[in-house]
């Protein structure tokens, strides 16, 4: 292997750190608003909604016309390639009213998980080939950061190393082209929760998984200031037989962390893995809280722990919007307070605060929801196992 390469320049190193650093402020984190039709159109089923175009339009509308105080606790948000192009009502392109709020425009760019021939039921990611010259574009049309998910699996004989190393070495190839193109790439090595495996088990997983991500970022020669990592918390299995504490959950997550990702990378923005809204709020507050020295902001990056309520809230209903918004608001709040180490279990409550929301195999959420059982303090509004 050769050591003769080149970071990129010293300008775009600029470029990329600035706003990376930007994205982990104190005390912010992200919105991911990067549904597919076909998740988003799970979500709107869930609260009697037609998956229409105009419909899904109508629901971003209302994530990104929030009062402006949004900006406090968000920093940024993924969109889908669908939602990039939509407008307000008054023909305001989204992305144009993200940035009058101060908030960083960001787009998801993978094209979905495929089978990996050979391997136990496991997976990678496709969308490379023309990744460059989509990125250009989404460059050009104001988004300055990415994502790309990769999903492995812990089972009996899993994640297997063929998984572990195609995985890490397509989100290397997919940061580095998002550097060449002045995005900054968020990496997404996702460690899914299905499952009965214990705590140690998934720290053991989740080190091995980041430290193969890591070399392979380092054999690409990534700039890591200007990269974000994206991962899961370090939880036991859903069907664990024992439930462990967000104290538990806080120094495994951390110790897994401290082993394998480099100082140089600005900031963690964890994944919520269909923890509930409350669950997502205290474990991330519980991993800012350990004892332990953190070089990296570790913040959030939260789709349906961010916005589980803001569809209940709203349930298509024009007259419910400001209810919607309102459910954004709190859930951001606390987790803005949650990765400052500062959220206090129960103290913003939320439509459906402590509804499950784990999918089964990482896929997007179907469920079925129960009227009359919203509240804080409500039960699942999913069903596990209802992959599409």
């Amino acid at each position: 292997m050769t050591t003769y390469f080149n970071y990129p320049s010293k300008e775009l190193q600029e470029e990329l750190k600035t706003i990376a650093q930007a994205i982990v402020a104190p005390g912010k984190g992200i919105l991911a608003a990067d549904e597919s039709v076909s998740t988003m159109g799970k979500r709107l089923k869930d609260i009697g909604v037609e998956n229409s175009e105009e419909n899904r339009r109508a629901y971003r509308q209302l994530l990104f016309t929030t009062d402006d105080k949004l900006s406090e606790n968000i920093s940024g948000v993924i969109l889908f390639d669908e939602t990039l192009y939509q407008k307000a009502d008054d023909g305001t392109p989204f992305v144009q009213l993200l940035k009058k709020k101060g908030i960083i425009p960001g787009i998801k760019v993978d094209k979905g998980v495929v089978p990996l021939f050979g391997s136990e039921d496991e997976s990678t990611t496709q969308g490379l080939d023309d990744l460059a010259a989509r990125c250009a574009k989404y460059k050009k049309e104001g988004c300055d950061f990415a994502k790309w998910r990769c999903v492995l699996k812990i089972g009996k004989n899993t994640p297997s190393y063929q998984s572990i190393l195609e995985n890490a070495n397509v989100l290397a190839r997919y940061a580095s082209i998002c550097q060449s193109e002045r995005i900054v790439p968020i990496v997404e090595p996702e460690v899914l929760p299905d499952g009965d495996h214990d705590l140690d088990r998934a720290q053991k997983v989740t080190e091995t998984v980041l430290a193969a991500v890591y070399k392979a970022l380092n054999d690409h020669h990534v700039y890591l200031e200007g990269t974000l990592l994206k991962p899961n918390m370090v939880t036991a299995g859903q069907s664990a037989a024992k439930k462990n504490t967000p104290e538990e959950i806080g120094l495994a997550t951390v110790q897994a962390l401290r082993r394998t990702v480099p100082a140089a990378v600005p900031g963690v923005t964890f994944l919520s893995g269909g923890q509930s809204e409350e669950e997502a709020s205290v474990n991330l507050s519980a991993i800012n809280k350990v004892p332990l020295g953190r070089p990296w902001a570790l913040t959030f990056s939260y789709g349906r722990a961010l916005q589980a309520s803001v569809l209940r809230a709203w349930g298509g209903k024009k007259e419910n919007i400001g209810a919607g918004q309102n459910e954004l608001l709190k859930r951001a709040k606390a987790n803005a307070q949650a990765c400052q180490g500062k959220y206090v279990a129960g103290s913003i409550p939320s439509y459906a605060a402590n509804a499950s929301l784990f999918i089964a195999n990482g896929e997007a959420a179907v469920g079925k929801y129960v009227p009359g059982s919203a509240g804080a303090g409500s039960g699942s509004l999913f069903i596990a196992n209802h992959a599409y």
